[in-house]
C-alpha cells in the first residue's frame, strides 16, 4: 500500500509539472502579445484566469469560496493571503474579480517558461537587496494609481515548518494600504498545505476552501498606524486557521 502511495504521488506531481508547463507552451504567442504591453493587462489576466481555473480542474481540485464581504469592482484593494503552496498563486487568480498585480519574489523567475512570463507580468521583489525592495514599493504605487489592485503575501515566503500556522508579516502590504488609502482585503486559504504542499510525497484532490474575511478599512489610519494594521491582520488570519485546524 506504501509503494502504491508513492507511485500515486509521483505520477500526480509529474501530472501537475506537465500540465503547467504544457499549458503555457500551448499558448505561448498568445501569452507573448498580450504581455509585450502593459495596456493589455487586462486581457492578459483573463487568460490566467483561464489558465489556474484550468489547472486547478485538471488536478482535481474544487474552489470554495466563503464571502464575508463582496468586492467592488469600482474600487481598488490591497489582497493579503497567507502562504502555505504553489498553486496559492491559480487560486487568487480563480477567485479574483478585478484584474490585480502580485509581488512575488525573484526566485519564481528561475522557473522554465513560467518565470519569464511570471517577469512581464509581476512586480519582483529581490527580499536581499534594499534597492530592490524600494523599486517594489514605488512600481507598486504607480499600478495602484493606474487602477489595478496588489496582492501581497505578507508572510514573504512559505514557511519551511509546515507544521506553522502563519509567519510573521512583512510591513509592505500595509504601508501601501495606507499610503492609497484602500482596503486590506484577509484572506484564509485553509487546504492547500494539505492538498498541495511543498512535500513531494504528499497531498490529494480535493476541496480547496477559502474565506474572504470582512476589509479592514484604512482611510483614517497614517503610516505610524501600520503596524498595528499588521497586527490585526495576522491576528484575524491567525486564529482564523487555528479555529480551523481544531474542528
Amino acid at each position: 500500500m506504501k509503494f502504491l502511495k508513492r507511485i500515486f504521488y509521483i505520477f500526480w506531481r509529474c501530472w501537475f509539472y506537465g500540465w503547467v508547463l504544457f499549458s503555457i507552451i500551448a499558448i505561448f504567442p498568445v501569452l507573448l502579445v498580450v504581455t509585450s504591453s502593459e495596456n493589455l493587462y487586462p486581457t492578459f489576466f483573463k487568460i490566467a484566469r483561464i489558465w489556474a481555473k484550468t489547472n486547478l480542474f485538471v488536478m482535481g481540485f474544487r474552489v470554495k469560496i466563503i464571502e464575508n464581504q463582496f468586492i467592488d469592482k469600482q474600487k481598488s484593494y490591497m489582497f493579503c493571503p497567507n502562504h502555505t503552496s504553489m498553486i496559492d498563486v491559480m487560486i487568487m487568480l480563480a477567485i479574483a474579480k478585478n484584474p490585480f498585480v502580485f509581488v512575488g519574489k525573484i526566485e519564481l523567475t528561475k522557473i522554465p517558461v513560467f518565470g519569464f512570463f511570471y517577469k512581464r507580468t509581476c512586480i519582483i521583489v529581490d527580499r536581499s537587496d534594499s534597492g530592490s525592495r524600494k523599486a517594489v514599493f514605488d512600481e507598486a504605487r504607480r499600478r495602484l494609481n493606474n487602477g489595478l489592485d496588489v496582492c501581497i503575501f505578507p508572510e514573504g515566503l512559505v514557511p519551511s515548518d509546515e507544521s506553522v500556522i502563519l509567519s510573521d508579516f512583512k510591513n509592505g502590504a500595509f504601508r501601501l494600504a495606507i499610503e492609497h488609502k484602500i482596503p486590506i482585503v484577509p484572506i484564509s486559504f485553509y487546504d492547500c498545505k494539505k492538498r498541495f504542499s511543498y512535500t513531494f510525497f504528499s497531498g490529494s484532490p480535493g476541496l480547496l476552501r477559502v474565506k474572504i474575511h470582512p476589509f479592514i478599512d484604512t482611510n483614517n489610519l497614517t503610516l505610524k498606524d501600520s503596524n498595528s494594521l499588521k497586527k490585526q491582520t495576522f491576528g484575524l488570519i491567525y486564529n482564523d486557521l487555528l479555529s480551523d485546524s481544531l474542528k
